[in-house]
Formats: C-alpha cells, structure tokens, sequence
C-alpha cells in the first residue's frame, strides 16, 4: 500500500511537471490521474463466452495483475466452459458463474468487463457497466447501428471511462509499423485504400419455430431487442445475418479492415458513401448481403473501397482478407500481422514477415496474437497507458460500416457531413439511423 501511494504521489505532482498529461491520450486521460494506482488484483467480468468471448477469458487469465471475478453467459453450456476454460488457461481463483451479467455491475469490487455479446447487445450493456462505474472492454462492433455508435461516445465522455474496442490489430507489431512506413512516406502521397474479407459461410436454411432449449435464458439473450418467436436456425451464430439482431458482413469483420484504412489514410469521416450488393449465393433466411461491395470518398482527395464475398473466399493478392493501399510512388499491401511494399513498376522494395508463428484465418488469430490488446486496456487503467483503440476514435470506423448498410439498404448514394459524419438531407436513410427497442430497455445516458 505505501508503494502505491508514493506512486500516487508522483503521478499527480508529474502533471505539473515534465510528463504532464500531454503523455497521455486527451480522448481518456480525463479519468486516470484521480484513479492511479488502483489496486494490484483488477477484477474483470467477461460476459458473453460462447464464441469471442473464450479468448477474452484465455488472455485476462494471461495477465498477472487481473483476477476473472465473473464468468456471465444466457447459455449454461457456454458458461460452464467458460469457467472451465478460465482454470485450464491459468487463472489463480475461480470464476463465479451468472446468467444475468447486471448482478456482477452491483459488485463494487468489480473494476471491468469485458462484452462480447451478440452486437445488439454492445451498446446497451456497456453503457449499463459504466453507468455502474467499470471501464470496458468491448468487442467489434460496439453497436448495432450507427445511432448507438454517436450514444457509446457519448457515454465514453460523460462517465470517464476507459472504453477500448477490440479491434485488436491495432496491437499487431507488423501493423504498426506498416503504419509508421505509410505516414513517413515511403509510397508519397497515400490517396486510395481498398480494403477485402472473403469466406465460404454455408447457407443457414429456413428456421423454424420452436421451444427454447433449457440450456438458454432466450429473453435475456434478447435483452434490448424486441421481442421474437425463437427460431431453431438463429443461436449462436446465424443472428449476424438478420437486421433485427445483427449487422452483416461488413460490420461484422469488415469494421476490422476499413478502421486499417482509414488509419492508413489518415482520414475521419466521409462526405459520401455508396453501398450495393445482395444475398446471391442461397435462398435462405439470410437477410444481409453475402456479396457487398462500398465506397467512401473523402473532403480531401482519397477514397476507400470495400468488397465483402461471405460466400466464395477467392483470394485478393492472395490474401482471404486484408487491405492494400495505394499511392504516387507505389503500394503497400498489409496481410495480417505481415505487409509488402511495391514501387510502381511492380518490383517489390519490401517485405515484411509476420513476428509471430500463429496461424491467421477467417475465425481470428486467437489470444496469443491479441493479447497485448487486452494487455494494454489494463494497463490503461493501472499506469495511465495510452489505449490502442479507444472508441470514441474508433467509432469513425464502425460508422463507415454502418453507412454502408444505409446506402446498401436504401439503394443510394449518402451525402455526408464531413465533420460528423451524420447523413445529409435523406430521410429514408436517417430512419435507418437507429432502431426500436424493447420497452424498458432504450439504452439512456
């Protein structure tokens, strides 16, 4: 204890100092002097387990200085392998395991969690965690449309906490450095990225009504959503395809490879988005497209260009998903957590190879690639470290993929307002905006 009170001590006398909070983030550092150092054990719930959320339990588990308090899952199934996994991947106590997650925010020990929930879900539940005072940890895409996206920054402001998104290639030490290589000029002036995710996803049928499974609490998996009949075609998964519940391809993994380019790009918002597409491959209950293809132009003379295929994985530059960005002098193309750069003649200047022997395909890299993200919003809470992705940053991403499905679904061309990124004039495409919810369950600041 007197250790962290001298530390104390020297982080609140460094702000006048030669530190001063110019070395941290000004989108959260807000919050982190007055809480500096907290603890030595950081008590994290992670909430949703089924799919995602198992690494998430697999790095917290990694990380000396954090203790999984909370194992919270509407699925008893996921939430018995969860606490299992949680043992097998290290950790010292174990997890308590819960239905409802709202009974571990009543935990005043409890400093965070860590969602990774349906998408319907994002928003809602990590407003409800800060508003209970946890700082969070938050899969892509944080919100089920473009509304909640404006809601959660809102909310990341007005309680102070630390909100960090899981893109987490944003970690990635090969990324990183295509990045420094793309603002240092090393292909001049950087004026177009494209950006790809291919898979070969089967078709998911006709649903049919039927009994909830006793292994699922269905209501509360519906929590925010109104209310449906189940259907036996829709849990766990196949919900990323229905606009009740999901969001699409494009939101679902192409948030990862449009935020890498407007990263690369150093871009904020659009001033125009064009989306078009459809659900070619099955006739099925699939709603969202499974061959997409968007646009987006910016105030300042570059432009970005996404094409999702859900259902035929034919490589670009012989890479399932990735983003290549292109330039005066050449091209740089970003694979993962490796990249190559061309000149213009097409010869190879550079290539980079991955810093890690794990296997990268369409399910994800797994926790060892990510772990470092994780790592980081911890250390945002204990040292002051400046987030990766903090979301109010990141938002600007998920809108362009929210966009995206506005223009795909209202079958236009959307003019946008450069500095906010809010539709121009349109409002067929502003009713898509947002969405109804559940009475009682609007999602509130």
């Amino acid at each position: 204890m007197k250790n962290n009170l001298n530390r104390r001590t020297f982080l609140k006398s460094a702000t006048t100092g030669a530190l001063g909070l110019g070395a941290m983030s000004s989108a959260f550092s807000f919050n982190i002097l007055s809480q500096y150092p907290l603890k030595d054990k950081y008590r994290v719930a992670v909430i949703g387990v089924n799919s995602r959320g198992a690494q998430h339990v697999q790095a917290f588990a990694k990380i000396p200085n954090v203790e999984i308090a909370y194992i919270c899952d509407v699925d008893s199934r996921a939430r018995e392998k969860g606490i299992e996994l949680a043992k097998s991947s290290g950790a010292q106590t174990l997890p308590v395991g819960l239905v409802d997650f709202r009974k571990a925010l009543e935990d005043k020990t409890l400093d965070a969690v860590s969602i990774a929930m349906p998408d319907f879900w994002h928003t809602p539940a990590a407003i409800l965690a800060m508003q209970a005072g946890k700082h969070v940890y938050l899969e892509k895409p944080g919100s089920h449309n473009a509304a909640e996206s404006e809601l959660l920054v809102e909310a990341t402001r007005r309680y102070g906490k630390i909100v960090q998104m899981g893109n987490q290639r944003r970690s990635w030490p090969r990324v990183q450095e295509a990045m420094q290589e793309l603002h240092g000029g090393t292909i001049g002036r950087v004026y177009y990225a494209r950006a790809w995710y291919t898979n070969t996803r089967a078709s998911i049928g006709k649903g049919n009504l039927a009994s909830v499974p006793e292994w699922l609490d269905y209501e509360l998996w519906q929590g925010p959503a109104p209310r449906q009949d189940f259907v036996d075609n829709l849990i766990h998964y196949n919900w990323h395809w229905k606009w009740h519940w999901g969001t699409g391809e494009i939101v679902n993994n192409g948030v990862h490879f449009l935020d890498l380019a407007r990263w690369g790009l150093q871009e904020n918002y659009p001033v125009r988005a064009y989306s078009s597409g459809g659900r070619y491959q099955y006739q099925d209950d699939w709603e969202t497209p499974d061959t997409q293809i968007a646009s987006f132009d910016f105030a300042d003379g570059k432009s970005i260009l996404w094409e999702g295929r859900s259902c035929n994985a034919r490589d670009i530059n012989a890479m399932g998903s990735g983003v290549s960005f292109h330039g005066e002098n050449g091209t740089l193309e970003l694979l993962n957590n490796s990249y190559k750069i061309f000149d213009n003649k097409n010869q190879l200047l550079k290539s980079a190879e991955p810093t890690s022997n794990t296997v990268v395909n369409q399910a994800g890299a797994g926790f060892d690639m990510d772990i470092a993200h994780f790592t980081n919003f911890i250390n945002a809470i204990d040292k002051g470290e400046s987030l990766i992705s903090p979301y109010p940053e990141i938002q600007k991403s998920v809108l362009l993929c929210h966009l995206g499905n506005i223009s795909y679904r209202t079958g236009r061309a959307l003019e946008i307002d450069g500095d906010t990124g809010r539709v121009l004039k349109d409002k067929a495409a502003m009713k898509l905006w947002g969405r109804e919810y559940e009475k009682g369950w609007e999602p509130k600041v």
